[in-house]
Parts: structure tokens; sequence; C-alpha cells
């Protein structure tokens, strides 16, 4: 690289890196003012509004001296679903103690309009695994009322409501058992809790805000995709990245950071790049490591003389762990495209017996997609 350039992008960098810890307080203290708004463990609890009750008693409301247990998830969530024999179990276990519940929400986003009649029968073929009251959100006010207000930006999401009609514990339902326990004993500390959360809110908003700085920082160094020969500056992107890891080490799998580093090092050194990928993998992040892997290898793999196997063998993967994850109503026709791109990618990566099993189950998807389309004319 020509001198002149190499000084100038370290300059840019000292200018950055000085930039960078200058306003990493100012970020956090806005960050704990961002939060301090939202409802939080310790508040009571906001009415439950549902557009209908599908199985069981309806809850009209939290009696005091009664607990509840009210779980957000959704038909298309395959956590949601997986966790709902865990939540069976507990209904059972507690049922002269616990009112369990479960609404449904965001049946738009990914069924395309989920009828009432296949969200009955999604219920009733779950039988036992849903031993507890069901209902459908009210759209005009059940997320906004308690996943929006709490700040729960996923599902599922599983709330305690206590004795006294407060929030007392906000998780993922496989986590809810110690919690349920202490809160039935009166031995939880609500406003410990309460504290803990709201620090955790504060860390979490402010490791997000310093994630989505990192685009418009490293947008110049990235090349022009239409232009196959331009891989950017990838070294330049490192050097960047390097500097805010340094400044706050939580952000090394963060979405954008991780997306950004796996993209340089698959365009400098595909084995680094994989090993990144192992790890982001396998870190919290792992649900946005799996989308953004696949969607670098499917963009960059055209500017790559030389593809390494691992990495292939890496976004098939990512392509069988977002399988897995699919919603019980995803299209045959957008499962068979997943499973055809599995194939491809462990061709390429020398596991042929894996690309004929994931080459099969394509063929019957589409089979079925043609099947459906037939019976639909």
């Amino acid at each position: 690289m020509n001198p002149k350039i190499q000084l100038l992008l370290l300059f840019c960098l000292l200018t950055l890196t000085a930039s960078a810890q200058k306003d990493t307080s100012a970020t956090f203290a806005k960050a704990k003012k961002d939060t301090s708004f939202m409802c939080n463990i310790g508040d009571y609890a906001p009415p439950l509004r549902v557009r209908e009750w599908i199985k069981g008693t309806p809850v009209p409301g939290f009696e005091k001296g009664k607990m509840y247990v009210v779980e957000f998830w959704a038909t298309w969530c395959a956590p949601c679903v997986a966790s709902m024999p865990h939540l069976s179990g507990l209904a059972r276990k507690y049922k002269s103690k616990v009112t369990f519940s479960a609404v449904s929400v965001h049946e738009d986003r990914e069924t395309k309009g989920n009828t009432p009649e296949k969200l009955r029968a999604f219920v009733g073929a779950m039988g036992n695994k849903m031993d507890f009251n069901v209902a459908s959100e009210d759209t005009n006010s059940t997320v906004k009322d308690w996943l929006r207000d709490y700040n729960q930006q996923y599902i599922p999401t599983t709330f305690v409501v206590d004795r006294q009609g407060r929030i007392a514990w906000i998780g993922d339902p496989l986590s809810l058992d110690t919690a349920l326990k202490k809160i039935i004993k009166n031995t939880w500390d609500i406003e410990i809790e309460s504290s803990k959360r709201r620090l955790a809110d504060s860390t979490e908003n402010y490791l997000g805000n310093l994630d989505d700085s990192l685009p418009s920082k490293v947008r110049r160094y990235q090349g022009k995709y239409t232009d196959l020969n331009d891989m950017g500056l990838p070294d330049s992107t490192l050097m960047v990245i390097d500097e805010m890891v340094k400044m706050e080490p939580k952000l090394k799998y963060a979405p954008e950071i991780a997306r950004y580093t796996f993209t340089a090092l698959l365009r400098t050194d595909p084995h680094k790049a994989y090993e990144f990928g192992k790890q982001a993998i396998a870190s919290s992040y792992k649900w946005y490591a799996y989308g953004s892997i696949i969607d670098d290898i499917r963009e960059d793999v055209r500017k790559l003389n030389t593809p390494t196997k691992e990495i292939y063998l890496l976004g098939a993967e990512c392509c069988k762990a977002k399988i897995d994850r699919s919603p019980a109503y995803a299209l045959p026709s957008d499962m068979a495209k997943i499973y055809q791109e599995m194939a491809d990618w462990y061709r390429h990566g020398g596991d042929k017996l894996s690309a004929i099993a994931a080459e099969k189950k394509a063929i019957k998807l589409w089979e079925k997609d043609l099947k459906n389309s037939l019976n639909q004319k």
C-alpha cells in the first residue's frame, strides 16, 4: 500500500479512536436515559386485552391474591412451540396456585395472515402440549401494552404477575422454573430484580447503539458491489472494528460487528473467517450470525477466486440452523430453496452424502409445493 495512504488511514483511525473513547460514557448515559421510561419489573401489570379466548377459561383481569403466568408466542416461532410442553408441565404442577395463559401475537408477520381458524386448528393439534388457557392478540393493544412497553423485542417471552398484581419476572419460558418457585414462596426480591433489569436494559441499549454506529464508520472501505475486482479495504474495516472491540469487548459478536468482521476476513483470510464464524454461531448472538453468514457467503463468494471448503460447510451448517428454526407455516417452496442452497454448499464443501440428503428433501418440498398449487386450481 502507498505509504501516504497508510499514514492517512492511521490518522483517521487515531481520530476515530479518540472520538469513540470520548463518546462512550455519553453513549451509556444516553442509553440509561432512553430506557428509564420503559415499564419494568415491579410495575403493576397492564390489562390483558385479547381478541378472543381459543382454549381454556378466559382471564378478564388479574385478581389480587392470585398469581398468573402470561406467555407470548406465535405458531411460526419454533422456539415458542418447543417451549410449550415445558410450560404445560409447570401449569399442571402449580395448577392450584398459578393461572397459565398464552397469547398468540405477530401472526401476520410470518404467516401472511394466519386466520383464527388456522390458529384454533394449530392449538387443537397441540393437545395437552398446550395445557393452559390460549388467546389471540388484540392487534390494537396487546403487543404495545406488554412487549413494547417492557422492551421485549423477541418471542417467546413470559411474564409472571404476582399476588399484588405486579410484574414479578420477565424472561424465556425455559428459564421460568426457579423464579416461579421463589415468587410462589414469597422469597423473590422484586426490588433487586427490578434494579438488575434496569441496568441490563441500559447496557443492551448502549451496546446496540455502539453496534449500529459501525456501518457509517466503515462504509467507505467496502468497495463497489458491482465491481467484482473491487474488494474494498477489508484491513481498514478490521482496524476500525478492533479499536471498537478493545474499548468494549462485549461488542465482538454483536450483529453489525460480526457481519463486517466476517465479510472482511472472508476477503483476506477465509480460514480466519471460518474460525470467527464458528465462534459467532456459538455466541449469544448466534441467531443473528446464522443469517448474516449465509448472506455474506452468498454475496461475497462471487468475489473470491478460491473459496475454501470449510467456508461452504459453515454456510451449510447455518442453513441447517435456519431450517430448524423455520416457522410451522413456512411455505414448501421457501424451505426447498434453503435445502437446495444447503445441498450446493455441501457439495462444494466435499460432503457428497449430506448434499444428496439435502437435495432429496428439496425435491420432496418442490413436489409438495406443486401439489398444493394444483389443488388450488
